[in-house]
């Protein structure tokens, strides 16, 4: 199985998750996400990420060796300022 692309694993992501802003970058087996998403509103680091595995599901064992992500609310989000 080839290592997916950043951009399959936006679509992956996207799929499970409704996000406001996601972006995602790596080299086919690390990847870095900034995802945005209303569903994390009330919610910690941890169940967050959760979240995230929950929309990979068995992607994330499979295909995905390693991903870092930044999990934001939409507030939290606007709040950071200028966005790069």
């Amino acid at each position: 199985m080839a290592n997916p692309t950043p951009d399959q694993v936006q679509q992956y992501i996207a799929a499970g998750l409704p996000c406001a802003h996601l972006s995602v970058e790596g080299d086919g087996q690390h990847f870095f996400a900034t995802i945005v998403s209303a569903e994390f509103e009330g919610k910690n680091r941890v169940a967050r990420h959760q979240r995230v595995y929950q929309a990979l599901g068995d992607r994330m064992r499979a295909e995905i060796h390693a991903l870092s992500m930044k999990t934001l609310t939409p507030t939290e989000w606007s709040q950071q300022g200028p966005q790069a």
